[in-house]
């Protein structure tokens, strides 16, 4: 089945679900249905409960924002798809994902593109490096509207302790659905297994994969420290996830009406971030009362043996050299710290 027919079949389905779960809402409100991978627990979630309460405050008595967690809507590759047709009007999408949409987006891929967390938090606040990023898939349907903090990508593993890059080689590591993803996983001397988050636990637990990579809260959020016992930190990524609306709904908004969704968004970005940096040490916690041990390896190889694709990638893709420049202004200015433990 071609990518554009099972849109389509997609679009007509959720429609159609939607529908029916709408049967006994009240027609004077406008619908605005968000769909995210999360469970109700995760700061994502947090942050849209947020947003639906400030959209709500100002403008309650028009709209009724519906939040749906953990893949209700369909993956986040679905998601993002009914977000072009606008089945939903809003989603929650990787960054990875969106690569495959605009390659504009590897430049948020490339491993060790960012000193520190600072330097991450300024560059994905500074929009003039966003803006034009965030419109770039406006002809393919959808926008971004703000970023969210997922926090730095490390390894964790079933069986074996990843203290150097070799101690990957022969593991088969889930990664995300990007070609950007697949080609590191290669250069760490990994198998890259791309899959949805939400196939990662089952194919732990069968053994398909033999780890993945993501944040801590993976550990705990979705139970896979409950089968990796390994968490490696060796943050090679600091990825955002996007929030992206149709862009056809976002448009036809009447101004006064966008304003306040504008600064819904702001509010939203603001109150997942905060909840973010609590949430990674109670997960930190947690993990380490299930057993997960975390080790903190020298970055450096891991960077070096990495560094060719980043250079691959700035020179194949020209779009990306002045973010690319730009990032490195503000990696100078907020360097890396000493201890990351």
């Amino acid at each position: 089945m071609n990518k554009k027919l099972k849109t389509i079949i997609l679009s007509l389905l959720m429609v159609l679900i939607l529908a029916s779960c709408s049967s006994n809402e009240k027609e004077s409100k406008i619908i605005v249905r968000v769909g995210h991978n999360q469970s109700q627990k995760h700061p994502t979630h947090l942050g849209l409960l947020e947003f639906e309460k400030y959209v709500e405050g100002k403008l309650g008595d028009k709209y009724d924002i519906q939040v749906f967690p953990s893949e209700l809507l369909g993956s986040q590759t679905d998601m993002v798809q009914l977000t072009q047709t606008g089945a939903i009007d809003i989603c929650v999408a990787s960054n990875a994902i969106l690569e495959t949409f605009d390659d504009v987006y590897e430049i948020f891929n490339l491993p060790y593109l960012f000193a520190s967390e600072e330097s991450y938090h300024k560059v994905m606040d500074d929009k003039s490096i966003t803006d034009p990023i965030f419109s770039s898939t406006k002809d393919g349907g959808f926008v971004g509207v703000t970023w969210l903090d997922a926090g730095s990508r490390s390894f964790y593993t079933k069986n074996t302790r990843i203290e150097k890059p070799e101690d990957l080689k022969g593991l088969k590591i889930r990664v995300q659905q990007s070609p950007t993803n697949v080609k590191m996983m290669d250069m760490f001397g990994a198998s890259a297994s791309p899959m949805g988050f939400g196939e990662v636990y089952t194919a732990l637990q069968s053994g398909i994969i033999d780890g993945a990579e993501n944040n801590e809260m993976s550990l705990t959020d979705n139970g896979h420290g409950e089968i990796c016992k390994y968490y490696s930190y060796d943050m090679h990524q600091m990825v955002p996830d996007i929030v992206i609306a149709n862009y056809d709904w976002l448009e036809n908004m009447p101004k006064e009406d966008r304003k306040v969704f504008e600064e819904g968004f702001e509010v939203l970005s603001k109150a997942q971030r905060k909840e973010w940096k609590s949430a990674v040490e109670n997960a930190k916690q947690k993990a380490a009362e299930m057993g997960v041990e975390f080790i903190y390896p020298d970055q450096k190889p891991f960077s070096d043996a990495v560094e060719p694709l980043k250079e691959e990638v700035i020179s194949r893709n020209e779009k990306l050299k002045p973010y690319y420049e730009k990032i490195k202004e503000y990696n100078e200015k907020y360097p890396a710290k000493e201890d990351n433990k």
